[in-house]
């Protein structure tokens, strides 16, 4: 009787036009679908990340010259691109792959890089010598590239919804 009943709404709610709505509204949120690119998102901000570090991040007026992540004078900065593209390029890898551990390897390589990163923005945009120099937009890109690859990383990839069977 109780089968009957509801197979009976059903058809009089088909009878409707608002019905076919209803089958697109199961999301809830629009952010929640940003998981299912969450691997294309953290892809692409490797990239920036990657020009990012060839980018200038600072000018120093005193010098004359533009940093950027693989030349400071006299290699005073060392070269942090190198080690920024490691850690981003390992986060990335790891978000394509459906192996646990490697996921949690993501983790950690992602908060490297943005430990990494920040402590890059800060050394590149600090004063000396009562002197500061000019930030570029290679230093903030470089900061929230580094900052995408790290959320990318919580985003696990949903695989597709199995049915069952009742």
């Amino acid at each position: 009787m109780a089968e009957w009943l509801g197979r009976a709404l059903q058809k009089l709610l088909q009878r409707f036009e608002s019905a076919r709505d209803l089958k697109a509204k199961d999301k809830a949120f629009a952010f929640f679908d940003m998981v299912r690119y969450s691997k294309w998102i953290s892809l692409a901000a490797f990239i920036l990340l990657l020009v990012a570090c060839f980018m200038p991040w600072t000018y120093h007026a005193d010098l004359d010259k533009t940093f950027n992540g693989f030349f400071s004078e006299k290699n005073i900065y060392g070269k942090p691109g190198k080690l920024l593209l490691v850690f981003g390029g390992i986060t990335s890898l790891c978000s394509f792959l459906r192996i646990l551990w490697l996921k949690r390897t993501a983790f950690l390589a992602g908060g490297l890089c943005v430990a990494y990163a920040i402590k890059n923005f800060l050394l590149f945009g600090s004063c000396y010598r009562g002197y500061c120099p000019d930030k570029q937009i290679g230093l903030y890109l470089m900061l929230v590239s580094a900052i995408i690859i790290f959320v990318m990383a919580f985003l696990p990839e949903s695989g597709p919804k199995k049915k069952t069977v009742v």
